[in-house]
């Protein structure tokens, strides 16, 4: 028996107190809604109304039945509404992801405009890299998150890809550093920083490819994750500034003994090339500047993903306001198409 269904024909023939007027409301026939009502007795095993020929009146249990079949029912609805808000996305826990460096506008962007597209939902934001993304993705710990492309994961769905362009961090002390906008070009032989490969390896061997197609071979790869360690592998490979010029001491005033002139201060090596860490515009902390690359030539592709395999309204706003975030805050704008190169299969689109 459909509890619920019948308790609302007896509340709607209890406030009638008529079984012919409560069909009516219920637009159901009259002989039906006796049959339901009869059926409600037998399943409670007390009788709920006293019928007569002047209309139909509550027993003591059937004003019991209705005092209490007020509270299931408000519950009910209660309940209803509460699942069709989790249904449309507007209520309920998403579980999202994001991968580093995405960048601290981006992100509060993110969460504000989910907020806004779902006041009554709630967004469950970490970071991980593509790769943990797309395995907690099939396994169902995550709902949709942003990801860097190549992301070559079976069974997601993506939304419109985003080129993000790298620039490159350097240390203020660093020669580049007074060049407003570097070619690829220039930062051959040079170490570069980039995230590590066993976080995202496509990515990080689509950015290698890129570099070579446009002529940076750099002389060693360093890896990083966090922005702090980043800058100080940046630091710590920077051109030392050159030594300030030696005032003459006592000791090297005319006159004075042979051998206690103080040694010759050792010559300021001549300016050489630190790290180099390629990632997006970021503001550059302490003893650190970022500048552009012209054209373009290196970045991530990123987008936002989710099971293929389901539909959920929540996800779809999540998705939406991700490229939102990140075309107005991230400088990213819509991705280019895709260059034929033969060799490798995976290169990054000119």
């Amino acid at each position: 028996m459909d509890l619920l269904r019948h308790l609302r024909y007896f509340r709607a023939v209890a406030e009638e107190r008529h079984f012919g007027r409560a069909a009516e409301r219920l637009r159901i026939a009259q002989p039906s809604l006796s049959q339901r009502i009869r059926r409600l007795e037998r399943e409670l095993g007390v009788r709920l109304f006293d019928r007569g020929s002047q209309g139909t009146a509550l027993t003591p249990a059937g004003r019991l039945v209705l005092a209490e079949a007020d509270h299931v029912l408000a519950a009910a609805d209660r309940l209803a509404a509460a699942v069709a808000r989790i249904g449309s996305g507007a209520a309920g826990t998403l579980r999202a992801a994001v991968p580093p460096h995405l960048g601290p506008a981006a992100v509060a962007a993110l969460i504000t405009g989910y907020r806004e597209r779902s006041p009554g939902g709630e967004l469950e934001l970490r970071e991980l890299t593509t790769t943990a993304q797309a395995r907690e993705l099939a396994a169902g710990t995550l709902d949709a998150g942003v990801v860097r492309h190549p992301c070559p994961a079976p069974g997601l769905a993506f939304g419109p890809v985003l080129h993000q362009p790298l620039g490159a961090l350097l240390a203020e002390a660093d020669p580049l550093a007074a060049v407003e906008r570097l070619t690829a070009a220039d930062l051959s032989g040079r170490a570069l920083v980039l995230t590590p490969r066993a976080d995202d390896p496509a990515l990080y061997d689509e950015v290698l490819t890129a570099c070579a197609r446009h002529g940076c071979t750099p002389a060693a790869v360093h890896e990083a994750s966090g922005a702090d360690f980043t800058r100080a592998l940046v630091l710590s490979t920077a051109p030392p500034a050159p030594a300030a010029p030696r005032t003459p001491g006592a000791a090297e005033a005319p006159g004075a003994p042979p051998g206690s002139e103080e040694p010759p201060a050792p010559a300021a090596p001549a300016p050489g090339g630190g790290a180099v860490a390629l990632l997006p515009r970021t503001t550059a902390g302490p003893g650190t500047v970022w500048r552009p690359l012209a054209g373009d030539p290196i970045g991530w592709r990123t987008s936002a993903a989710w099971p293929a395999d389901g539909h959920n309204p929540a996800v779809a706003r999540f998705a939406e306001a991700a490229h939102e975030a990140m075309r107005d805050h991230a400088g990213m704008r819509p991705a280019r198409a895709a260059a034929v190169h033969p060799r490798p299969a995976s290169e990054f689109p000119l």
